[in-house]
């Protein structure tokens, strides 16, 4: 491990700090002391740190085994609002939760610093709603002070997955010199268009069930957490009592008055169903332009400005993430190296749907780290380039193959129309006849299931679709014929619907499919809008969108008018797959999805639907092709 020593003019920083480089700490009672009187020597401490305002944001620093005085070394911050630590009931060091973690980042020559977000774990103040500007600020004042201490080299990161990958990038926001790189993994750039209420449809069956939890975080309580009561709850409480108090707070007088800050937090679940446009008052506080202000896509002219180098991973079917990766990756400047892979929320399982349920993930988390680790050391280190690739590596689904481009979407794909014709076909030639429509009376028993795109985002776990033919019998399918050669569908497809709705409002799921000569059906992708989202703007988007662009406000409402055809253009989430020869492609048309999202028209109407396929209204999917 390559550290620097503490050098004289160090000094300074380590007395702000309340540390005198290389020395043991002294002690201090009282709650204000409790930033500094921290050794600087110890391998792991925790503690308070104190914000510009007065709000004490819990650390947890984990300094490598055997430091010595004078050794300086770069920093991680990881940053999360699910509690940076649990306090583990007689566990020796070596056992606890985050040890595994920090023995990773202490080997490769770094200090690990751990976070919770203002407003949650044993961090003070309350959260108006989630990644607010102050939150964001703080973040910046923790990395401030962590290049003050005196064993660092004044040079920090950050990295996270999904809440912690997006404050890995919101740090950029701040524009904080000491912060040279971050690594955003499997982070909702676009919180609200890409997981919370993608195409205006609430994810309510992922956010209800988050909700409460993150409710049960903030509040401490962790026999909620673990569904236990009586003698259960006991046992629980025996091996792990809650969130971690800091090391001053020996009777647990702070950690309860920070929790009772907590009881101010909005509760995202029951705010967001009385939120459905962008820039709509959001709980109890009425905050206006949440959907934007609380996302990277909202601060995008900041993160550029701050020039942080970037690496980033996401997966095809983990929520609608990758369409921000590819979306910012062609909107600013920084360097990115991006992966887009067959992979759940945070990359424990492998979801390729053409190989088994329990194919090993690929690359495994050891060769993960690593990657991570050479994207850091050329920022933070005093040896490193500087310098990271702009580039992406994606895998295509089906073929078992990875493809580098510096371009998105990649060059060698041409856009092939695939019209919606008679008897439920899928054609490339275009209806002739100006009649035809199919009839459909939305069913609202249809689903994909609990184990989809949009739940995995809420704590991990596997993408597994199945055999969707049962499913799609509740549906309104277009089938093409089999595909003479093997066939390779990278980008963004897009689909036009006319149709006309017995009903005002409605959700419009299309989901694209492979379907094998043996009759499987397999999960692509999907898309979906809401009826009262459909007008389009030609403002221009905060960041680079590969469909019809709507701005989501109040004002752009527009319910569809009984019986009157209306055409309805949107995206699908970006996918590469490899269609075999002998293999069919297959759109499905649904107007529920009855596990993952919230009712339309929410007054529990059922739409009856006439799909247009005819030549004055053709209804459409555009998918980017190319032999393979």
């Amino acid at each position: 491990m390559r550290i620097r020593r503490c050098a004289p003019a160090a000094a300074g920083l380590a007395a702000l700090a309340g540390f005198a480089c290389g020395e043991g700490a002294s002690t201090a009672g009282d709650e204000g002391a409790s930033a500094a009187a921290v050794s600087a020597l110890v391998r792991n401490q925790a503690l308070h740190v104190p914000m510009r305002d007065g709000v004490r944001i819990a650390v947890d620093v984990w300094l490598p085994d055997g430091i010595e005085p004078g050794d300086r070394l770069p920093s991680m911050i990881r940053a999360t609002r699910y509690w940076r630590a649990r306090d583990e009931v007689g566990i020796p060091l070596e056992k606890t939760a985050n040890f595994a973690e920090a023995e990773r980042w202490n080997g490769a020559g770094y200090a690990l610093v751990l976070v919770d977000g203002r407003g949650s774990g044993a961090s003070f103040g309350s959260r108006r709603f989630e990644l607010a500007e102050d939150e964001v600020r703080d973040y910046g004042e923790v990395a401030d002070w962590i290049a003050a201490q005196p064993w660092s080299n004044g040079r920090v990161g950050a990295y996270g997955v999904s809440y912690a990958g997006n404050t890995a990038e919101m740090l950029a926001v701040n524009g904080n010199p000491v912060v040279k790189a971050v690594a955003p993994l499997f982070n909702d750039f676009d919180n609200f268009g890409h997981l919370i209420f993608p195409g205006g449809v609430l994810t309510v069956g992922f956010l209800e069930d988050w909700s409460n939890r993150t409710r049960m975080q903030d509040l401490n309580d962790m026999c909620g957490l673990s569904d236990a009561t009586g003698p259960a709850c006991d046992e629980v409480l025996g091996r792990v009592t809650g969130v971690k108090p800091v090391d001053a707070d020996h009777d647990g007088f702070l950690l309860a008055a920070a929790v009772a800050e907590h009881r101010a937090n909005t509760v995202p679940f029951e705010a967001a169903l009385e939120y459905e446009f962008r820039d709509d008052p959001f709980g109890p506080y009425g905050e206006t332009n949440v959907g934007h202000r609380r996302s990277p896509s909202g601060h995008l002219p900041q993160i550029e400005e701050s020039g942080v180098a970037m690496f980033i991973r996401v997966g095809w079917q983990d929520a609608a993430t990758v369409n921000g990766t590819l979306g910012r990756y062609n909107t600013i400047s920084n360097a990115q190296q991006v992966f887009i892979g067959p992979w759940d929320h945070g990359a424990s399982n492998d979801t390729d749907p053409f190989r088994p349920v329990d194919t090993p993930v690929d690359p495994d988390a050891a060769t993960q780290f690593a990657e991570l680790v050479v994207f850091f050391d050329a920022h933070l280190k005093e040896d490193g380039s500087g310098e990271t690739p702009t580039e992406i590596h994606y895998y295509t689904l089906g073929a078992d193959r990875w493809t580098r481009t510096e371009t998105w979407p990649p060059e060698g794909f041409d856009d092939v129309t695939w019209y919606f014709r008679e008897d439920g076909a899928l054609s490339t030639e275009a209806p002739a006849s100006e009649a035809g429509e199919d009839r459909y009376t939305v069913d609202f028993t249809a689903t994909t299931g609990t184990r989809n795109r949009w739940y995995t985002n809420g704590g991990g776990g596997d993408v597994v679709y199945g055999d969707r033919r049962a499913e799609d019998e509740k549906l309104l399918t277009y089938t093409s014929a089999p595909f003479a050669v093997d066939t390779e569908i990278t980008g963004h497809p897009v689909v036009t619907l006319h149709l006309a709705s017995t009903e005002t409002d409605g959700a419009f799921l299309v989901y694209l499919e492979d379907v094998a000569p043996d009759g499987t059906v397999r999960y692509l992708t999907e898309g979906q809008l809401r009826g009262m989202m459909r007008a389009v703007t030609d403002d221009p988007p905060l960041y680079r969108k590969y469909g019809p662009h709507r701005g989501e406000s109040r004002a752009d409402a527009l319910p569809l008018v009984p019986g009157e055809v209306a055409e309805l253009g949107f995206d699908l989430w970006a996918t590469s797959v490899l269609i075999r020869a002998g293999h069919r492609i297959r759109v499905a048309l649904a107007g529920a999805d009855a596990d993952t999202f919230l009712r339309y028209p929410r007054n529990r109407s059922v739409p009856d639907l006439s799909v247009q396929r005819n030549a004055m209204h053709a209804s459409r999917i555009v998918l980017p092709m190319r032999p393979n």
